[in-house]
C-alpha cells in the first residue's frame, strides 16, 4: 500500500512534535544551579537553642510564636560576654563561607531615565526666605555664591547625556571629540566654592556626633529634609542655623546621595562650625560626584547622586553653540549667570543645532599662578561685574583686554589656537588627586594617564548602605571590623 500525501504530512508533523517534546523533557531534567545558602547570624544560632529548650520546658505555651518572643526578649537582655559564644560561632561559619563562596559581581545598570535627588529648586525656595542676618552667616561660611542661585530645575536629558560621557577614572568629560578634564578649580569657577584648604573628612567615631545625631533625629536612613526646612524657617542665624543650612545645601544640591534624606555622615565635619570656611569644598564636591556616579554604574544604587547641576552648568560654559563670533563676556562664578530664561534659550539653540555635543569647545585659563584665597575673597563678596577678555592669538595668553583684580579669565574667543593653550598648560604639574590616600606622584594637568592606573585610588565600601571611602588598606580594616558578617567576599589585591 502506497502512503498518500496526507499520511506523509501527518508523519512529518508527529516526528516534529516528538522532537520538540524530547527537548522539553531534557530541559526539565536539567537541575537548577542552587547557590550556596548564606550562613546564619549569631541571633539565629541562639534562637534555635533557646526555642528548643523553651518548648520542652513550657508545654503549655501557645507554640512557636511565644517561644520566639521569649527568645527575642532574652537576647536583648544578654550582655556582650554572654553573646560571645554565638558571635564567635557565627564568625567562624562566615569566614569559612567567604573563603569558599564565589564572589558576586553586581550587574552594571543601564540608565534609561534619570533618577536623582539633586534638587536646586528646593534650595532656591529656601534661599528666598533667608533674612539679611542669615545671608551674612551663609557668606561667612564660604557659601555666599549659592545666594546667587537662579536655576530651579535640572535639564535631565542633558544630565543623562553628560553622565554617559563622564569618565570617572580620569575625572573628565569626553564630549565634542575631546577629553575635558575636571578639577576643583572648575567647581570654583562654576559654583563659587573654595578649591583650596583642608580636606573634608566625613568619617570618624560615631560617639563624637552622637549628640548631633540626636539633635537632628538622625535615623539609619538619614536626616529628614523636611526637618531641616523647618529649622531653616526660623529667623535665628546662629550655629544651629549654619549647620542646618550646610546640611541642607549638601543634601539637596552639592552632594546628594541616592536617598531622599541627608546623610548623617556629614555631621563629622560640622562639630565646629567656625572652621567650615577653611575646607576645600570644590574637591569634596567633585570627589563625591565621581564616587556617586561610580556606585550607580556598578549597580549599587538606583538614583544618581552628586551635584549634577555642576555638570550641566560646566557644559553650558565650556561648549559654545553660537558659532564663530566676537568675544563674549562671562561672570564668575557662573552659577549666577544661568537662570531659567537663559537655560531655556540655550536649550532652544541646542535643538536648533541638532542636539547636544555639536558645539565648539571653549578653552579657559584656569587661574594659573593665582592663589585661590585671593580669588575666594572676591567670590564671597559682592557680585562681580562681567569680565571682558581680549585674548588674541599668542603664545602665552597675554591679557590685552581688561580683567577685574585677580579674577579668573574666561576665554571665549574662537581665535585661540589649541597649540597656544598647550604651551601654558603642559608646564603645569599638580599632585595626584589620590594624594590623601598615600600617592606622592605629580602628574601633568592635561595629559594625565597616571590617575587611571593609580594603585592608591580610593575604594568605596561594597555594601549599599555604607558611605565609607578610603584606601584599600583602610577599606580592608573597615570591612573586617564593621561588616564581618555581611556575606560579601572581600580581599585586598596588591599591585
Amino acid at each position: 500500500m502506497v502512503p498518500n500525501e496526507g499520511d506523509i504530512a501527518t508523519g512529518k508533523r508527529k516526528a516534529e512534535e516528538q522532537v520538540v517534546s524530547e527537548e522539553k523533557r531534557k530541559k526539565k531534567k536539567k537541575k537548577k544551579q542552587v547557590a550556596t545558602p548564606r550562613p546564619a547570624c549569631s541571633w539565629v544560632y541562639f534562637s534555635r537553642e533557646f526555642i528548643k529548650e523553651y518548648i520542652a520546658s513550657h508545654p503549655e505555651s501557645s507554640g512557636l510564636k511565644a517561644a520566639t518572643k521569649a527568645a527575642s526578649d532574652a537576647w536583648k537582655s544578654m550582655s556582650l560576654e554572654e553573646k560571645a559564644k554565638y558571635t564567635n560561632r557565627a564568625r567562624e561559619v562566615w569566614d569559612n563561607y567567604l573563603s569558599t563562596a564565589p564572589a558576586r559581581t553586581p550587574k552594571p545598570r543601564k540608565q534609561t531615565k534619570l533618577v536623582t535627588r539633586c534638587s536646586p529648586g528646593r534650595l532656591f525656595n529656601v534661599l528666598q526666605r533667608l533674612t539679611p542676618e542669615q545671608k551674612a552667616a551663609v557668606k561667612s561660611m564660604g557659601f555666599g555664591s549659592l545666594l546667587g542661585l537662579r536655576c530651579r530645575t535640572l535639564r535631565r536629558s542633558l544630565c543623562l547625556w553628560l553622565l554617559e560621557r563622564f569618565n570617572t577614572t580620569r575625572c573628565s568629560l569626553e564630549i565634542c571629540g575631546e577629553r575635558i578634564p575636571l578639577s576643583p578649580k572648575d567647581v570654583e569657577l562654576v559654583m563659587g566654592l573654595a578649591a583650596s584648604g583642608k580636606d573634608v573628612v566625613n568619617s570618624g567615631p560615631d560617639d563624637l556626633i552622637a549628640v548631633l545625631r540626636h539633635s537632628y533625629n538622625a535615623s539609619n536612613r538619614g536626616i529628614s529634609v523636611r526637618l531641616l526646612e523647618e529649622r531653616l524657617a526660623a529667623p535665628e542665624a546662629g550655629e544651629d542655623f549654619k549647620r542646618s543650612f550646610v546640611l541642607y545645601a549638601l543634601g539637596t544640591l552639592l552632594s546628594p546621595t541616592a536617598r531622599l534624606d541627608v546623610s548623617p555622615s556629614f555631621l563629622h565635619f560640622m562639630t565646629n562650625m567656625d572652621v567650615v570656611h577653611q575646607y576645600n569644598w570644590g574637591k569634596f564636591l567633585l570627589d563625591r560626584l565621581v564616587r556617586e556616579v561610580s556606585r550607580f554604574r556598578q549597580g549599587k544604587q538606583r538614583a544618581v547622586g552628586g551635584c549634577l547641576l555642576f555638570l550641566q552648568l560646566f557644559y553650558y560654559e565650556s561648549i559654545s553653540v553660537d558659532g564663530l563670533g566676537p568675544l563674549a563676556t562671562a561672570v564668575v562664578p557662573c552659577l549666577s549667570s544661568w537662570g531659567e530664561d537663559e537655560i531655556t534659550e540655550r536649550e532652544k539653540r541646542e535643538r536648533k543645532l541638532g542636539g547636544y555635543g555639536l558645539g565648539e569647545v571653549i578653552f579657559k585659563e584656569r587661574c594659573l599662578g593665582m592663589e585661590y584665597p585671593e580669588c575666594r575673597d572676591q567670590l564671597d563678596g559682592p557680585p562681580v561685574d562681567s569680565i571682558s577678555t581680549g585674548v588674541e592669538r599668542g603664545p602665552l595668553f597675554e591679557q590685552e583686554g581688561g580683567t577685574q583684580g585677580d579674577m579668573p579669565v574666561l576665554i571665549r574667543s574662537k581665535n585661540v589656537v589649541c597649540g597656544d593653550i598647550a604651551v601654558v598648560v603642559d608646564s603645569v604639574r599638580v599632585p595626584c588627586r589620590n594624594k590623601e590616600y598615600g600617592c606622592n606622584e605629580t602628574v601633568d594637568y592635561m595629559n594625565n594617564d597616571h590617575e587611571e592606573t593609580c594603585t592608591y585610588a580610593p575604594c568605596s565600601c561594597p555594601l549599599l548602605d555604607c558611605n565609607f571611602v578610603g584606601s584599600s588598606d583602610q577599606l580592608s580594616l573597615h570591612f573586617s571590623s564593621k561588616h564581618w558578617d555581611s556575606g560579601r567576599r572581600f580581599r585586598v589585591l596588591k599591585g
